[in-house]
């Protein structure tokens, strides 16, 4: 139950970074560089902080290769929501994600069961039939971006499930990204434009949504097959579109609803013979 609890709050956190980077956007609070180098900051004071509180500063990893894919997943992630909704954004990302993290998986041997593969066929089916059925399709370099950042991520996820400190190695990458994002962010022709609703956004998004969500997500991912994992993921389209709703005013319709079911029912489906196989292996 505990692992449970702390998968849907991992899952929420995720949908709450599309919201909120969406929100920023939309009502041009901040520019998408702008967003992404404060939701970096945020992440790295949170984690910096948190491992001083408990003294633990020694335990602080550093890999460039985890801070260069976080800093393009941020980055990338930020300026496809210029033109994307949303819940198309957050499709477009863990759909990526999905993919990279099953080809992963078969690749490094992991085996599908019959079940398990109906289950991630299933929850897939549901994330297309929210993107297709009534919806224009969206902006191809946006999307392209969004894809690249949900390859970001997938890899970053997959790299997570070797790592034997969840925090040290997250407040590392969030400190690591900072000086890439901050030279990224000066080769770019736009003024810097940002105000307080955008700075309190992107801190948001960085230190809670981000920071401690993904020290929780390395916890989690490790006792996970990289296929069951992503899958779960596929769950944050759903919850992002509900906050689409919400707080920018993205009315819901028949088909979200059914949609939802079917990428929820999915999940299920894996999370269950997940459960069968653990069994199985315990009594063998």
């Amino acid at each position: 139950m505990k692992k449970l609890l702390l998968v849907i709050l991992v899952l929420t956190a995720f949908a709450a970074n599309s919201i909120l980077c969406r929100i920023a956007l939309k009502n041009g609070y901040s520019d998408p560089e702008t967003f992404s180098v404060l939701r970096l900051l945020g992440g790295a004071v949170m984690l910096f902080f948190w491992h001083i509180a408990r003294g633990k500063l020694k335990e602080i990893r550093w890999k460039i290769i985890d801070a260069l894919l976080l800093c393009a997943y941020v980055l990338f992630f930020s300026i496809a929501y210029v033109q994307l909704n949303t819940a198309t954004g957050a499709l477009l990302l863990f759909g990526a994600v999905q993919i990279c993290m099953i080809s992963w998986g078969l690749i490094k041997g992991e085996k599908l069961s019959g079940y398990k593969a109906t289950g991630i066929v299933i929850a897939i089916g549901g994330i297309i039939m929210l993107l297709l059925p009534g919806a224009t399709a969206p902006p191809f370099i946006p999307a392209l971006t969004m894809v690249a950042s949900g390859l970001a991520w997938g890899v970053y996820s997959v790299r997570g499930k070797n790592i034997l400190s969840p925090a040290g190695t997250t407040a590392g990458n969030f400190i690591l990204s900072l000086p890439v994002i901050l030279i990224l962010s000066l080769v770019r022709q736009e003024p810097v434009h940002t105000d307080a609703n955008g700075v309190i956004l992107a801190l948001l998004s960085g230190g809670l949504a981000s920071g401690v969500a993904y020290v929780l997500w390395y916890q989690l991912v490790a006792t996970m097959s990289s296929a069951t994992a992503s899958t779960l993921q596929l769950s944050v389209p759903c919850i992002a579109a509900v906050g689409g709703v919400l707080f920018l005013g993205e009315l819901p319709d028949l088909r979200i609803l059914v949609c939802t079911l079917i990428v929820l029912a999915g999940i299920a489906i894996v999370i269950s013979s997940d459960r069968t196989q653990s069994k199985k292996s315990a009594q063998g």
